[in-house]
């Protein structure tokens, strides 16, 4: 797994735009009470079920490989010209 720049304001990013389709899709919302884990894990297996983001395979199904997931996802989604892109 080759480290992206902005990997981690990349992934926060994802959760936010990744909460707010979840909404959109008629989730219920995340509580305060789930945690990061929980989040990151729901938030992918939706958007794999949405075909939106391609399967880990499942020996690499753990929390780093999801979280760099989930980035990707997201930078594929800005535009060009986004700060956290250059």
């Amino acid at each position: 797994m080759k480290k992206i720049k902005h990997e981690n304001e990349l992934f926060k990013k994802a959760l936010e735009i990744g909460e707010k389709y979840a909404l959109n899709r008629g989730y219920k919302g995340f509580s305060g009470t789930v945690s990061a884990k929980q989040k990151v894990e729901s938030l992918y297996r939706l958007l794999v079920n949405d075909k939106l983001i391609q399967p880990l395979a499942v020996a690499d199904e753990d929390q780093p490989h999801m979280k760099h997931k989930l980035a990707l996802w997201i930078a594929k989604q800005l535009p060009a010209d986004h700060p956290l892109l250059k």
